[in-house]
């Protein structure tokens, strides 16, 4: 059975951090592609950011240069790194592999 897990979410001020955890099981993830979808209050997905197998990784414009994705392979973990967060940040995170979804991890971003 795949599950993906996430957490780390949270309140935070604007300009500050959290890193986001999924951990992964179910299925090879060394030779998964893993991705960070999120969704804003009454918005809809808005894809973040991706990494491969070979750890090559890609953002949305509007995270690149602040947020920063990883993965260990020994713990089946993906993290996303965010930094210099803003209020627009502010929304469910979800981790996401070969269609399948977490439960997500709210992420408030607000003074």
């Amino acid at each position: 059975e795949v599950q993906l897990v996430e957490s780390g979410g949270g309140l935070v001020q604007p300009g500050g951090s959290l890193r986001l955890s999924c951990a992964a099981s179910g299925f090879t993830f060394n030779n998964s592609a893993m991705s960070w979808v999120r969704q804003a209050p009454g918005k809809g997905l808005e894809w973040v950011s991706d990494i491969y197998s070979d750890s090559s990784t890609y953002y949305a414009e509007s995270v690149k240069g602040r947020f920063s994705i990883s993965r260990d392979y020994a713990k089946n973990t993906v993290y996303l790194q965010m930094n210099s967060l803003k209020p627009e940040d502010t929304a469910v995170y979800y981790c996401n592999a070969w269609g399948y979804w977490g439960q997500g991890t709210q992420v408030t971003v607000s003074s």
